[in-house]
């Protein structure tokens, strides 16, 4: 069964953007982004480059994990302000809202329901993994339906900002199996954990 794969950039102290929840990557962002940081996702994760970027790096490799992202309004509408109406024509496009009417992308797929039940009828096509880029609220929703996270994590604190699942999510631990970690000489760190079932630890 293919696996929900929350494949999301944070800071040491848990942000994946500022208060206003804006690009951190853009052209007035903070966010650092060294060289070996993109050479990194060119050659491990390049599916997960948007667009525009795999243009201009050369990148045309079909990718290693994934067929299909899904996203946020407030995500995919910072693609929008920045004139792009689908960040990711290589890959199946979903937006998840309940406001939205209507995307102008025609590959971009709305879905307007349940996402969790949505991402269960996804999960169960065949297929490589589905891509959760957030937003975070959308990654709240779907916490119980996460099956691994990768976390990219800088070497940046901010101090307060919006956290991977966003300031309304409930209290609900769960446990992670770190399986993969990747560190690169600019800083950053790719941090793989696989979601501990409960089956997976039997009570002796």
């Amino acid at each position: 069964m293919r696996r929900l794969v929350y494949l999301v950039a944070s800071t040491i102290d848990g942000f994946i953007a500022g208060p206003d929840g804006s690009d951190p990557t853009g052209p007035a962002g903070f966010w650092p982004i060294p060289p070996d940081y993109v050479d990194h996702l060119r050659e491990e994760y390049p599916e997960t480059l948007p667009g525009p970027a795999r243009e201009a790096l050369g990148v045309t490799a079909e990718g290693r994990h994934f067929d299909t992202v899904l996203e946020g309004r407030g995500s995919y509408e910072i693609g929008l302000r920045a004139g792009v109406d689908d960040a990711f024509p290589h890959l199946r496009h979903l937006v998840f809202s309940r406001t939205l009417e209507r995307v102008p992308a025609a590959a971009v797929e709305l879905v307007s329901t349940d996402p969790v039940e949505r991402v269960r009828q996804l999960k169960r096509e065949p297929g490589r993994d589905l891509w959760l880029i957030g937003g975070a609220g959308l990654a709240r929703s779907l916490y119980p339906e996460i099956d691994r996270l990768v976390v990219k994590l800088a070497p940046l604190t901010i101090g307060a900002g919006l956290p991977l699942f966003s300031q309304e999510a409930e209290f609900n631990p769960a446990v992670w199996d770190l399986t993969n970690h990747h560190a690169l000489a600019g800083g950053a760190l790719f941090l793989t954990y696989d979601r501990t079932r409960p089956q997976d630890h039997p009570t002796p």
